[in-house]
């Protein structure tokens, strides 16, 4: 689990986990973004414990000159609000930079809108949403 990687990792305490375990228990959110919330943690240290527990690959998103027609295969309000970016195509399977790669119905839902296959890459919420602002141009 996440809090147990973090704790491993020696980014957060066991009591640190616990009161943001309760307080994910009210409110429903990801446990991540309550350590983010309560400043125990950065966004950077809860995609380091994902890359750990999923495997998922990091980019650093803001290194890389994104090709316009790879830029207009998600609209910028979909990019935005969703917090991911295509990066590359290759073949029928499109590179999507994303700040949550766990969401399922997400990467259904841009599939399904880009008609290719998704390979999710992670990277922070604040990382993703500089490049947004910077790389879309409209």
């Amino acid at each position: 689990l996440i809090g147990q990687i973090l704790i491993e990792l020696g980014i957060i305490t066991s009591n640190q986990l616990t009161r943001a375990l309760e307080i994910q228990k009210k409110e429903k959110k990801l446990l991540g973004s309550i350590l983010v919330n309560l400043g125990y943690a950065r966004e950077k240290d809860i995609v380091k414990a994902l890359i750990v527990q999923y495997g998922f690959p990091y980019i650093a998103i803001n290194r890389y000159e994104i090709n316009q027609e790879i830029l207009s295969l998600i609209p910028k309000d979909i990019a935005r609000i969703s917090h991911v970016i295509p990066l590359d195509r290759v073949g029928n399977v499109l590179s999507v930079v994303m700040a949550d790669p766990l969401n399922e119905s997400l990467i259904a839902k841009l599939a399904k809108m880009t008609r290719y296959k998704i390979m999710p890459f992670i990277a922070t919420r604040s990382e993703i949403d500089q490049v947004i602002a910077k790389a879309y141009k409209n």
